[in-house]
């Protein structure tokens, strides 16, 4: 890859300047609102959120992390359960399952694409199943509404991780919406930030009761600030122009690379006009983890915000902690040869896109 030393990237701070989030800190400071344990705001985040995902209850929790193990409690997962995920997934869904006591059923994903094969569930069931955990990664939206299908007709919770994709939509509904229960995630290099924050999304009433149940022990356990709340309202006004913006740039990057570049963006043209990126997923021809590992240092080099992505789950935690159902081939290849280009690029100008597109093509 021979590029000019001066041909440099960046940076692209994230969270980006934002007059209204000035002007909603210094309502806080002068209100008092941002020191209180019950005001306004995550009230109103709570009505924003329902409405904007067309959900009848939200629970605001501190991570994407604790909403995914409240959605697991709120789902009657328990010890002696199972639980289906994907073999390639964030490592933090993995442990929530055997946080509550359950056990992770890992099943593969797509070919080269970081979402779960819905095909290979019959083959994952069993009498212990309770629920799924699907995530819509990188970009990549899951086949959610087959996993659906399958979860109605099995009885099983399905639990819809859209902490990467908020405002993402799959045929006009909102991702995190259309699973039993959705999770979002508002930590500090996601789409909507707010350093930490997450918040557990359903229809059903008494998944969400009992989550309250579990969560209220004199004072909230898992709680979201006032201020968190305050600054994730503008945020939400600005979340489909920011995507779409990101759609546009993925696009762009897409168009201008040729079938010669030794990496290639992970694209569905089907859903081209409803994902949103935090990450954009990258294949690359590397046979080893430690080949894509130096791709990626390369490119950080000249300033562009690449990384390795997730590792496998089957190949960083004992056997003894899961079941694997077959061998789990595209999750493996997924975690030696997957890179991310994070999110914050994307907002670039064009004439920056159009020069990254070529160094990248140059690879």
């Amino acid at each position: 890859m021979n590029v000019p030393a001066d041909d440099s990237f960046g940076p692209w701070p994230w969270p980006t300047p934002d007059s209204d989030v000035r002007i909603a800190i210094e309502q806080l400071l002068a209100d008092g609102s941002w020191g209180r344990y019950h005001g306004p705001h995550c009230m109103a985040l709570c009505d924003k959120l329902a409405r904007y995902f067309a959900v009848d209850h939200v629970h605001l929790c501190s991570s994407g992390t604790s909403a995914v193990e409240l959605a697991l409690r709120g789902s009657n997962v328990r010890s002696g359960d199972e639980v289906i995920l994907a073999a390639y997934d964030y490592k933090a869904n993995f442990v929530n399952v055997l946080t509550v006591g359950a056990r992770p059923v890992l099943v593969d994903t797509l070919p080269e694409r970081p979402v779960l094969n819905p095909d290979l569930l019959d083959a994952a069931l069993s009498s212990s199943t309770k629920a799924i955990i699907c995530s819509h990664l990188h970009g990549c939206l899951a086949p959610i509404e087959q996993l659906a299908e399958f979860a109605a007709k099995h009885h099983l919770v399905l639990i819809e991780d859209a902490c990467q994709v908020p405002g993402a939509r799959i045929d006009r509904r909102r991702c995190g919406s259309i699973g039993h229960v959705g999770v979002l995630s508002f930590g500090g290099s996601k789409l909507l930030t707010a350093g930490r924050g997450g918040a557990v999304l359903t229809c059903d009433a008494q998944l969400a009761q009992r989550i309250r149940l579990y969560t209220e022990r004199g004072n909230d356990a898992y709680p979201l600030s006032e201020m968190q709340a305050a600054v994730l309202l503008p945020q939400i006004k600005k979340l489909d122009e920011n995507n779409r913006i990101r759609r546009q740039t993925v696009r762009r990057l897409r168009n201008i690379l040729t079938t010669d570049s030794s990496i290639r963006i992970i694209w569905d043209d089907s859903l081209d006009d409803e994902s949103a990126y935090y990450k954009v997923a990258w294949l690359t021809d590397c046979a080893t983890s430690t080949d894509r590992d130096a791709i990626a240092k390369r490119l950080r080099s000249f300033g562009l915000p690449f990384d390795p992505a997730f590792p496998a789950l089957h190949l960083i935690h004992a056997k003894s902690r899961f079941r694997a159902i077959g061998e789990l081939r595209n999750a493996a290849a997924l975690h030696a040869q997957l890179l991310t280009l994070h999110h914050p690029f994307l907002l670039a100008a064009a004439n920056e896109v159009d020069r990254a597109a070529k160094l990248l093509d140059g690879i």
